[in-house]
């Protein structure tokens, strides 16, 4: 008898996506709490970059899981709103330069993601100053917010980068050989 290979249907989630992704939510949340003794430095931005790799934009759906949960354990504030737009982000410019395997490359980007990210999660200053003085008000509050965390910026960045270069390797190889066996 002909085995039948069923055929993966790249537009919709299946049954073994779902629990992917579960456990994408699982590994970020857990590796974010481990490393929340360290100021600015989280693996979370590398794996959003390595399942977005592996799951391609299926890794959307865990991102939003995450922010979810950490609004839930934290409480919904505006650093929550921030999450909800910078993270995927990542997903997006990771997807967007899927197909390199350069780890200079990801390191790269991770590194420029967490330098940027007090930058971008400014945004919601901008709208909160605009509507409590005008423009000029909003940019101050935005420039203001973002310039008081430039340190932990830098901190950001240079653990990120650090982590990429360090990990991205044998996690990529791992991530490969399941997604072999999975898929």
């Amino acid at each position: 008898m002909k085995e039948v290979k069923k055929k993966n249907i790249k537009r919709g989630i299946a049954i073994v996506d779902i629990a992917l992704i579960g456990m994408m939510i699982a590994i970020v949340e857990v590796s974010k709490r481990a490393m929340d003794f360290l100021p600015n430095i989280e693996l979370v931005t590398f794996w959003i970059i390595m399942f977005t790799l592996f799951l391609g934009g299926k890794a959307i759906y865990g991102v939003l899981g995450f922010v979810l949960i950490e609004g839930m354990i934290f409480g919904f504030h505006i650093w929550w709103i921030m999450y909800l737009y910078l993270w995927p982000a990542l997903v997006l410019v990771t997807w967007l330069f899927r197909k390199n395997e350069s780890m200079f490359l990801w390191a790269v980007i991770s590194g420029i993601f967490g330098l940027l990210f007090g930058a971008a999660g400014s945004l919601p200053y901008l709208f909160i100053g605009t509507a409590s003085g005008g423009l000029a008000n909003g940019f101050y509050t935005a420039f203001s917010w973002w310039i008081a965390g430039i340190p932990w910026d830098l901190t950001h960045g240079i653990a990120n980068f650090v982590v990429m270069l360090i990990l991205y390797q044998p996690i990529r190889y791992v991530m490969k050989k399941v997604k072999y066996q999975v898929y």
